[in-house]
């Protein structure tokens, strides 16, 4: 492979794949707190800390588990980025959360100086958030386009940082174009295991979670209820069972709040799970070796983020989708496969479970995680006995590349006033 063209997968491969703590959303408005509380330095008391936020972070937002606290949403991940949040952590902000900082962010929710609104911004991803103190300080910072990048930050009528753009789609998004299928296989096959650390962590960090899952009693318990003894005689031990429990256990976590980090796929913690641990579960049912797994588990990352570059950071397609389609790929990698294979792969995937909507971050998510894994293995087991959808079938072109600008167009066009009807109806619940 082209030494630039190496360089240029890895680069984005390192920006794309994060640990965050925490669902991003909220962590993202944590970040975008803390900065400001920081830069107000804390000589008075806070009077006020005021939130804007875009439609796609208030639908992630509302409903998830925040780590440590036993609660869901903006308010309390906003009072406890105030207390003790750490911008420099990026998106792992809320990692010194204890039950301390827990009753004194609770405390200003009770004084209401919490508030949150929408934000007009026509950006995917944009929070705005202000700190005023009793003596008149007042901080602003501004994050947009990824969950980590802040943009805008200033203090009084100072301004520190200004670096917002006007544009409404992400460079990076941009950028992850510019791969193709037969460019991630490539380099998956052929990459230097030490450039590959970063997939040792995301295995080590989200297998973590995965058995904090199974051991715990997380949100809806999806991957333990599938793992579990009294399942047996619905799915038993198999190649499905595996991945579908182990993948769905870590989401059941992550999404009830656990307080382990996961390690995302563009800014996903959810797709970070889905890319990685059911290839992981493949390798293991089929003994395959570690090297064999890595190198599976960069072609799945690597898929998710390319097919997301086409979709946008939040959208009302299901992120689920895109990761699983990464990890059918990598376990049809494990079980011999190429690039024909892949592209099978996701065409059978394109042609079964788009459409699937993303109605906010939850602990439900991890029942429409368990269904994509389900349909990555059903879609690889096709794809390897030379069966693919056909370019007659909807959406799916003869091309694959095509096919996967398809599915792109309808998730971040098509679906624009699904996203809106569907956040429309969670406020008005």
């Amino acid at each position: 492979m082209d030494s630039c063209i190496y360089s240029r997968i890895l680069d984005l491969l390192h920006r794309e794949v994060k640990p965050a703590l925490g669902c991003t959303e909220p962590v993202a408005v944590a970040l975008c707190v803390a900065r400001a509380v920081d830069e107000c330095g804390g000589a008075s008391p806070i009077k006020e800390l005021r939130v804007s936020v875009c439609a796609g972070i208030l639908k992630n937002a509302m409903g998830v588990g925040i780590p440590g606290t036993g609660q869901t949403g903006l308010p309390i991940a906003i009072a406890l980025a105030a207390v003790c949040g750490n911008w420099h952590y990026g998106l792992e902000v809320l990692k010194d959360v204890n039950p301390a900082a827990v009753q004194k962010a609770k405390g200003l929710i009770k004084a209401a100086k919490v508030k949150v609104s929408s934000a007009e911004s026509e950006k995917i991803l944009y929070a705005r958030a202000e700190c005023e103190l009793e003596d008149g300080t007042l901080a602003c910072c501004i994050v947009e386009d990824e969950h980590d990048r802040i943009s805008f930050v200033s203090r009084n009528s100072e301004v520190l940082l200004d670096e917002r753009t006007e544009e409404v789609l992400e460079q990076e998004e941009e950028e992850g174009k510019f791969l193709t299928l037969e460019m991630i296989y490539e380099f998956a096959r052929t990459a230097s295991l030490s450039d590959l650390g970063l997939i040792r962590e995301q295995i080590r960090l989200n297998s973590a979670l995965s058995e904090e899952g199974m051991k715990g009693d997380y949100g809806l318990r999806v991957g333990k209820t599938i793992a579990s003894n009294s399942a047996k005689e619905v799915f038993g031990r198999t190649l499905s069972t595996e991945c579908m429990s182990k993948t769905a256990a870590a989401s059941d976590a992550r999404m009830a709040g656990c307080q382990l980090p996961a390690m995302s796929n563009s800014g996903s913690g959810n797709q970070g799970i889905t890319v990685s641990i059911p290839v992981l579960a493949a390798s293991q049912f089929l003994n395959a070796g570690e090297e064999e797994m890595i190198r599976a588990v960069t072609l799945s990352n690597l898929v998710a983020i390319h097919i997301k570059s086409y979709l946008g950071r939040l959208s009302a397609l299901c992120g689920c989708v895109v990761a699983s389609t990464g990890s059918s790929c990598g376990i049809v990698m494990l079980r011999g496969g190429g690039v024909k294979e892949m592209s099978y792969a996701i065409k059978n995937m394109i042609g079964s479970i788009t459409g699937m909507i993303c109605d906010g971050a939850k602990e439900g998510c991890a029942l429409k995680v368990a269904s994509g894994v389900s349909c990555a293995l059903q879609s690889a087991m096709l794809a390897v006995n030379g069966i693919c959808a056909q370019p007659t079938d909807g959406i799916i072109d003869e091309d694959i590349e095509k096919t996967i600008q398809n599915m792109g167009n309808i998730g971040a066009f098509g679906m624009k006033s699904t996203n809106s009807l569907i956040l429309d109806i969670m406020l008005c619940k």
